[in-house]
């Protein structure tokens, strides 16, 4: 048997195929991946998505297996015995006279940390590889953002837009124009409520997977089902990217926002559920935006600019600039609270079990699938837990559990920045609070709700709208400072004292009963 020289590491959402590691192989390089208690519990995770990246390591660990790799897979089974990531790396280190230990860049701090400091405590050479999977790699975030200091993402997009040269006209944008988001905010009606297509989802067996969980007596949330839907493989991915591409891209930027309870594809509508093979990096995201573009290309696709300009934007824009807000503001920016969030998250975040429907279509929608599309964890989720003064901590741990695309680099900026503002404003130029309007316009959310969107005060009045003015009376001082603003205060102002003071006595009611909402 070959002497193991080189022991290397692949974490749950290192499955990069393409990686430079697999260019050659070596029998003396054994390749590590293994499911860990460590990872399991730092925050009670959906049992979909604990499936979803145990079964997707599997997968990935047979495919470098069968294209002549040195794998060693170990399960909940075989790692039972350590406490820590550290503890297993030590142990194998040890049994197999390891001279040389890598690892990719993990891409949460709290393990590149760790890593980093295990690395240093060895006694024998210890390297670590960049990922090989962002666009704005590590060592060039520096040249986009700044720690400390408010970026604006459409500037940064731009900038991507021209340097990876994607739907450009020498230097101006294809189309004339950078941004149609104006074009994607349309809601549902009826008829189009009729057309929107039956998702892709696939039937991966993880009853084995349940088993160990059940076993081990890992704690999760959501509801399980041994026949998982997620994509676990790079073919079911690109199979996915194919479904969106040919189905759901046509009309993915009118409705990229929209918001339904009545129909029963109302948890995928025309998103692409890219997410969980993206961040596990089983697709690369050029890769995503070329089969897209090349979709919009073929004639008579029925794709119009403002789809694939709100798709790649996503893509090119939104995901690669909330990874660099994360990394130059780490580690200060996961204890950020500018807003001086303190209460807890009401119960019914766990349950479902609330008479406010928008909540509880997006809760129980996330419950049932680890899944919600932008608007509903942003403008559902999101602004109730902003609008009722949640501690951060608290929303941070719902929102990297519940999930199954959820990481710590992607989850932290949309929380603690775009969510509740707690980054004090790196992230967005002020708040995304909104009353129950909103929801109303983007939803039918509202017509079948216990609580009147109409109604500010008195009984059965939408919660949102007076919790809207509670928290923008509470933080003027902050808000009226951006002239946007300016508008939505004149018209609070204009009102009476006895007006105002009721709105707010029906908001304190309101934020004295959260769990009973």
């Amino acid at each position: 048997m070959t002497q193991i020289h080189t022991l290397r590491l692949i974490l749950s959402d290192q499955l990069n195929a393409s990686h430079s590691w697999y260019s050659e192989r070596d029998d003396g390089v054994l390749y590590l991946m293994a499911e860990l208690r460590q990872e399991t519990d730092y925050v009670p995770h959906h049992v979909q998505k604990i499936c979803a990246f145990f079964a997707a390591m599997e997968g990935f660990a047979q495919a470098l297996e069968k294209a002549g790799h040195h794998v060693l897979h170990m399960t909940l089974d075989e790692t039972q015995s350590f406490d820590s990531l550290d503890a297993l790396l030590k142990a194998l280190i040890d049994k197999h006279s390891i001279a040389r230990f890598e690892y990719q860049l993990p891409d949460e701090y709290r393990l590149r940390e760790q890593l980093r400091l295990f690395g240093d405590s060895l006694d024998i050479e210890a390297c670590a590889a960049g990922c090989e999977h962002f666009l704005v790699p590590d060592d060039a975030l520096n040249q986009h953002f700044t720690t400390g200091k408010h970026h604006l993402m459409e500037s940064f997009y731009r900038k991507m837009r021209k340097q990876f040269d994607v739907m450009m006209e020498d230097d101006k944008p294809e189309g004339g124009k950078w941004n149609y988001d104006k074009d994607n905010r349309a809601k549902l009606s009826t008829s189009e409520l009729e057309c929107v297509p039956e998702p892709l989802v696939f039937a991966n067996d993880v009853s084995d997977i349940l088993e160990r969980l059940e076993r081990h007596g890992v704690k999760t949330i959501g509801v399980a089902s041994s026949q998982l839907l997620w994509p676990v493989t790079r073919r079911q991915s690109l199979e996915l990217l194919d479904y969106f591409c040919q189905y759901l891209l046509p009309k993915f930027g009118s409705f990229q926002d929209a918001m339904t309870s009545d129909s029963p594809h109302r948890w995928s509508l025309y998103h692409s559920r890219l997410s969980f093979a993206l961040n596990s990096k089983m697709l690369h995201p050029m890769q995503v935006i070329h089969a897209a573009i090349r979709a919009y290309r073929q004639p008579e696709s029925g794709i119009s600019i403002n789809q694939i300009e709100g798709f790649v934007r996503q893509i090119l824009g939104w995901r690669e600039f909330v990874r660099g807000l994360y990394w130059v503001n780490m580690p200060d920016y996961s204890t950020m609270n500018a807003l001086g969030g303190t209460r807890k998250l009401p119960e019914f975040f766990w349950t479902g079990e609330t008479k406010m429907q928008c909540l509880k279509q997006a809760i129980q929608q996330s419950l049932d699938y680890g899944y919600a599309h932008h608007i509903q964890r942003l403008m559902v989720t999101g602004n109730f837990t902003l609008l009722t003064g949640i501690a951060p901590e608290e929303v941070d741990a719902w929102y990297l559990g519940i999930y199954v695309d959820a990481i710590e680099w992607v989850e932290l900026p949309n929380v603690r920045g775009m969510a509740l503002f707690a980054d004090g404003g790196l992230f967005a130029t002020k708040p995304y609070s909104a009353s129950g309007n909103y929801i109303n316009k983007m939803s039918d959310y509202c017509t079948s709700c216990h609580y009147k969107v109409k109604e500010k005060v008195g009984e059965g009045a939408c919660p949102l709208n007076s919790l809207y003015w509670h928290f923008m009376e509470r933080h003027r001082a902050r808000i009226a400072v951006n002239p946007r603003a300016g508008m939505v205060y004149r018209g609070w102002d204009s009102k009476s004292d006895q007006e105002r003071d009721l709105v707010l006595e029906q908001a304190e009611h309101y934020l004295n009963a959260l769990d009973n909402l």
